[in-house]
């Protein structure tokens, strides 16, 4: 007979978090699933003892047991069987709710974390953790009652229904559970590590299926099919390895509760005969100390796993709470004030930042965007000017100096006031797989359907929405695939014309469109750029001729800061990457950034 073996010290403080911060809400519930657990095993430990009676009685030619013996047995295990049913529905009732609690906690925080922890790992990945590690954890959880709780109480009452049929013979039992917990232990300490090692690689696997299907055009272009098939073999049968390795070591479990069970069994067999043939005991103590010990059978096996079971769990509340208590480093300061509205100039004094302590990418930026104009970052890839934009909405903080928007820091006031006061326009654009009215709406939650065709038709997007089959109402697809390039972007200008904020950041937003959808999209920008403060990333140079500044970027520096006439001038860095693109082809006299008045 088996006892349940003796958690890993480490694993016990995470269920006790998962208690006080998950569970405890729950306690009513649970109390009464304890009392129904408890008349589960009270029940249980009355099979035998009713087995004993019956033989007994049957032994002493009692009629009377053939009455009254039946009704028991069926008020007995009426009462386990009701009591196991209501156990099982509200034990699940608890556990899908800290479940979905658990995942909308993590997707909270994901969301709300730094884009320096998001990069850490792909989307993929922290998919995986919604799906593989909560199947560990929800299994943990429903065990914990329908194994830990429950099948101890069957335990405790068989025990006992042992102990008070013979004492010795149960002591005699009892010697083969510490030849038998041991293994167990370390058996469970196996499957700690491997599945640790499991869910990684099944968020890596993830990643790598994840990239390869969403880069699957230039997988086609370049015949790389077979390159991204063989990664793909490689690392699902490295999962496969690690998933056998658990399987293997589970399996090891089954074995020892066995022989185990089968000494425990076979020792009672043989003292409880010889007593029962040498007339110190009856058919009844036989039948009904045997029956007892094989009823403890299957509870001491169910908890022999659960070690198992709970160390796969806990491998996966490591990783859930790991994630969960990294802090997010852009936070509001203690006592920030929202922004105070103004004409939006924006200051960088002495900034420097880094995205890794042995990467400089900005270094003693001093630049000052005057308000209501157009301030134009030019340079080579890799110059800054993307890092630098990235520091106005505190998508990234400072390393070094500071940056003002009115002169307030922008560390120093509440961050839903900054970021209200700028909009973003890239030539990535994010559209989410809901409607066009709802990606446009996004710029401003609460917008009205008459201030959201306003700025649909601002945006230049108001006439190819109308001739969608639902208008407004039509869904565009994950990433917005159902719609074209320049469809999507003027979907992402409608939402910065609601947004209506003083501070616009655009990120080269025609640079991937055709002629036509360029021209349309220019003509949306001069209007969405008219009075406010416009910080623009250009990488075509003939598209920042109309700039109020042009400032030129090299290795995380500004070296030079003018207007196109006076740069071209200078015969500086700026004309020397002019000369460049022309005699790389760009015409001379491309589409230029709309004037603004």
């Amino acid at each position: 007979m088996a006892r349940r073996p003796r958690l890993k010290t480490d694993t016990l403080p995470l269920i006790w978090r998962v208690w006080r911060e998950w569970l405890s809400p729950h306690r009513g519930t649970l109390a009464v699933v304890l009392v129904l657990i408890a008349l589960v095993g009270a029940a249980t430990g009355l099979y035998p003892m009713l087995i004993k009676s019956a033989f007994d009685a049957f032994d002493n030619k009692d009629i009377g047991a053939l009455a009254y013996g039946p009704l028991i047995v069926i008020a007995v295990t009426s009462v386990r069987g009701f009591a196991l049913f209501g156990q099982t529905v509200l034990t699940n009732r608890v556990v899908t709710r800290v479940e979905a609690d658990m995942q909308a906690a993590l997707y909270g925080h994901l969301i709300e974390s730094d884009l320096a922890q998001l990069a850490r790992e792909s989307p993929a990945a922290f998919t995986q953790r919604f799906t593989t590690d909560f199947a560990f954890i929800k299994e943990a959880l429903t065990r914990i009652s329908t194994v830990l709780l429950r099948d101890v109480a069957m335990l405790i009452g068989l025990v006992a229904a042992l102990i008070w049929m013979d004492p010795l013979l149960t002591l005699i039992a009892a010697v083969t559970v510490p030849f038998v917990a041991g293994p167990i232990g370390r058996i469970g300490k196996k499957l700690r590590r491997v599945s640790t090692t499991t869910q990684e690689q099944m968020g890596a696997t993830a990643s790598l299926i994840s990239e390869s299907l969403a880069g699957a055009r230039v997988a086609k272009t370049y015949a790389l099919e077979g390159y991204l098939k063989g990664r793909a073999a490689e690392a699902l049968e490295n999962v496969r390895r690690l998933k056998m390795k658990t399987a293997n070591a589970r399996g090891r479990l089954d074995p020892l509760l066995e022989v185990g069970g089968g000494v425990a069994v076979a020792a009672v067999l043989m003292l409880v005969g010889q007593r029962v043939m040498s007339g110190e005991r009856t058919v009844g103590d036989f039948t009904g100390y045997t029956a007892a010990l094989l009823l403890a059978a299957q509870p001491a096996r169910a908890l022999g796993t659960l070690n198992a079971i709970l160390q796969e769990a806990a491998a996966a509340l490591q990783r859930y709470f790991a994630l969960m208590d990294e802090a997010p480093r852009i936070r509001e300061a203690p006592g920030a004030t929202p922004l105070a509205a103004g004409p939006g100039e924006i200051r960088f004094e002495a900034v420097r930042f880094r995205y890794r302590e042995d990467v400089p990418a900005l270094e003693g930026i001093d630049l000052t965007v005057p308000a209501g104009r157009t301030t134009a970052l030019v340079g080579r890839s890799g110059s800054g000017k993307s890092s630098l934009l990235n520091l106005v909405p505190r998508l990234y903080d400072v390393t070094g100096g500071r940056v003002t928007i009115d002169g307030q820091d922008v560390r120093a006031v509440t961050i839903p006031s900054l970021r209200a006061a700028v909009a973003v326009v890239s030539q990535e654009v994010v559209l989410f797989d809901d409607t066009i009215a709802a990606n446009i709406g996004f710029g401003r939650p609460g917008a009205t359907e008459a201030e959201i065709e306003a700025a649909a038709r601002a945006a230049a997007a108001h006439d190819f929405i109308v001739r969608l089959p639902e208008g407004y109402g039509f869904r565009v697809g994950p990433a917005g695939g159902r719609l074209s390039g320049g469809e999507r972007q003027r979907i992402s200008l409608a939402r910065a014309f609601l947004k209506d904020a003083p501070i616009l950041l655009l990120d080269e937003a025609t640079s991937a469109l055709d002629s036509e959808s360029e021209r349309l999209v220019q003509g949306a920008l001069e209007r969405l750029m008219r009075g406010r403060t416009t910080l623009v990333i250009a990488h075509r140079l003939s598209t920042v001729r109309e700039a109020d500044q042009i400032v030129v970027m090299e290795a995380g520096r500004v070296v030079e800061t003018g207007t196109h006439a006076a740069l071209m001038a200078g015969a500086g860095t700026y004309a020397r990457l002019h000369r460049l693109q022309l005699s790389d082809g760009e015409p001379a006299h491309t589409e230029s950034l709309p004037a603004v008045p």
